[in-house]
């Protein structure tokens, strides 16, 4: 697989599942505007924020549709940038913020409300409840092949999932309010849809501000690798070595090795290219191959 094929890859995993996020951005939208309304004319609070978080779901997949258009756009004829690739770690990072943003209004809202719980229409706010049950219910089984493959589409899976939990809450908070009469679970269900969400989102912004941040893949042994490259045969020394995510599924890094002779560069670079991308999943290495007298490099590594 060449360079350009490698380059790629991360676009081409959204991608596959654009037409899955599509058909979910639809159905979670039409859902929204239904759960805001009936939410607002009802006055439940669990309701609104299970609207809350399908707002979260609309935006989410908005950005990720808009990511996956974006960076298979800008590279046309050779010249694309390593910066389109971030767009969909941008866009999961945006989910988060978000989802922290509703998680928040939603426990100050709760709070308030607690010791003084408006009446609510348990029976609209059920209906309305499992109609957003069954879309989260697509909708989830829509995205899970994406997810394990693209952050963004992880992004708003777990939104989606987030979403799934939230319907079946607000539907046994509104079964036990038109059994009991007891208005505080309304806001009560809504506390702990916003306590459930805050630790998996935490969990995105996490990871994907380590991307941002070009930090080395928490699962790779940086001395490892190094320790390997130098036994390949043929190498006298490896420094300035970096391994970082650019995007999902794709780790990429730099070194500069040292070889004993000019005759042994080529089949040292493949070696190396070999050994990265067999044994730690790196397929995209810029390798500065340098013989054994040069000097100078040492001088600016990183």
């Amino acid at each position: 697989m060449t360079d350009h094929q490698h380059g790629h890859a991360a676009s081409r995993a959204g991608a596959r599942h654009a037409g899955r996020l599509w058909w979910a951005f639809g159905l979670v939208a039409v859902v929204f505007v239904l759960e805001a309304v009936v939410g607002v004319i009802s006055g439940s609070l669990a309701l609104l924020s299970d609207a809350g978080h399908m707002l979260t779901d609309v935006a989410g997949l908005g950005m990720a549709l808009a990511a996956i258009h974006l960076a298979n756009r800008g590279g046309t004829g050779g010249g694309r940038s390593f910066g389109l690739y971030r767009l969909e770690i941008l866009a999961a990072l945006a989910n988060a913020l978000l989802l922290f943003g509703v998680a928040g209004y939603v426990l100050v809202e709760a709070f308030r409300r607690i010791g003084a719980p408006p009446e609510i229409s348990s029976g609209l706010v059920l209906g309305v409840a499992l109609v957003g049950l069954a879309v989260n219910v697509v909708a989830f089984l829509l995205l899970r092949p994406g997810a394990e493959e693209s952050l963004n589409v992880r992004g708003a899976y777990l939104e989606v999932l987030a979403d799934l939990i939230g319907s079946v809450a607000v539907i046994v908070s509104a079964v036990t309010i038109w059994a009991t009469g007891w208005y505080w679970v309304d806001p009560v269900a809504g506390a702990l849809l916003g306590l459930w969400i805050l630790p998996r989102t935490w969990r995105l912004a996490r990871h994907a501000l380590r991307i941002l941040l070009q930090a080395a893949p928490p699962d790779l042994d940086l001395a490892a690798v190094q320790r390997d490259l130098r036994n390949l045969p043929g190498v006298v020394d490896v420094h300035d070595l970096h391994v970082w995510t650019l995007t999902s599924d794709m780790e990429v890094a730099s070194a500069h090795v040292v070889v004993a002779g000019e005759g042994e560069v080529h089949a040292v670079l493949d070696q190396a290219r070999t050994l990265l991308a067999e044994r730690y999943g790196v397929d995209h290495a810029t390798l500065q191959v340098e013989p054994a007298d040069h000097t100078g490099c040492r001088d600016i590594e990183w």
